[in-house]
């Protein structure tokens, strides 16, 4: 089962070349990644859209990983320079720091135009990322108040459209954005694990196999950043001993009468939900 995962619906095609023309009004960038893989979830091209603007970093579900695993990619991204905002869109944390952030970013932009004689106005900001990491949700709390849909389900965002936060904050909300290709399949993968690409473009039960790979190495390789043994603890099935597919086939068998197709959506749908504990599927690569 090694079938390419590829996902590119036309609204985001359309929506990536209408970003790229909003982005010459914008003065700040929140780009929006999903902790649990943030690596996974940064697009290979903000950089270049972005050129010279400022841009905030923002780390959504937050309440998804360990404390450990935060303080771990904490220290990562202060290495390379960056000051990630950790939030919990869903739950409201965090988000005052964001908006003083992109409210900062953007100070800059009035002390240019009160140079020129101009007038102050509010600091436009836009919020990018892949679908389903939780742009919407943050938009909302920013306003305090439900002004875009938001759902658990990549694609929901389909147009671009300016929100007022405040007198010193406009923000573009734009729909989720992806690579044409997804050259790294071990990161589609992970797309998938966390709902972070639309699932008419994966194979559940392959899924299911790479998220107990994932959780296999960690065990290995970064026990401390994983809650003990969580699927012995959810499930009473051990992994030792055992390769992912066997696994999955032997939980098939425990739980639904060997349905492997059922299992695989139920242990996905257990990850995504927080059910298996607070899980980081990437941890910080070596410096």
């Amino acid at each position: 089962m090694t079938t390419s995962i590829q996902w590119y619906p036309g609204h985001i095609a359309k929506a990536e070349k209408a970003l790229k023309e909003q982005l010459k009004l914008v003065d700040v960038v929140l780009e929006v990644r999903d902790t649990r893989i943030p690596l996974a979830t940064h697009h290979p091209q903000v950089q270049e859209w972005i050129g010279t603007k400022a841009r905030v970093l923002v780390l959504n579900r937050l309440d998804m990983i360990s404390p450990a695993a935060q303080q771990a990619w904490m220290r990562w991204f202060r290495q390379q320079g960056e000051d990630p905002y950790f939030t919990d869109a869903q739950a409201g944390k965090g988000i005052t720091a964001v908006s003083k952030a992109a409210q900062k970013a953007g100070i800059e932009v009035n002390e240019r135009r009160q140079q020129r004689g101009m007038l102050p106005r509010p600091v436009r900001a836009v919020v990018i990322g892949f679908p389903n990491v939780g742009k919407s949700a943050l938009i909302n709390r920013l306003l305090n108040r439900r002004v875009v849909e938001s759902a658990a389900r990549a694609g929901v965002t389909r147009q671009l459209r300016w929100v007022r936060i405040s007198d010193q904050l406009e923000l573009l909300d734009a729909p989720g954005i992806i690579p044409l290709k997804l050259n790294n399949q071990l990161n589609a993968n992970k797309l998938a694990i966390c709902d972070d690409i639309g699932d008419a473009s994966y194979d559940n039960q392959r899924v299911a196999i790479v998220l107990i790979e994932l959780l296999q190495q960690l065990a290995i390789n970064s026990a401390e950043l994983l809650p003990n043994n969580p699927l012995l603890a959810r499930y009473e099935l051990d992994f030792a001993e055992m390769t992912a597919e066997d696994y999955l086939i032997a939980l098939a068998t425990k739980r639904n009468q060997g349905d492997i197709e059922r299992t695989a959506r139920k242990l996905l749908t257990d990850f995504r939900k927080g059910a298996l504990g607070a899980i980081a599927l990437e941890v910080p690569p070596e410096v």
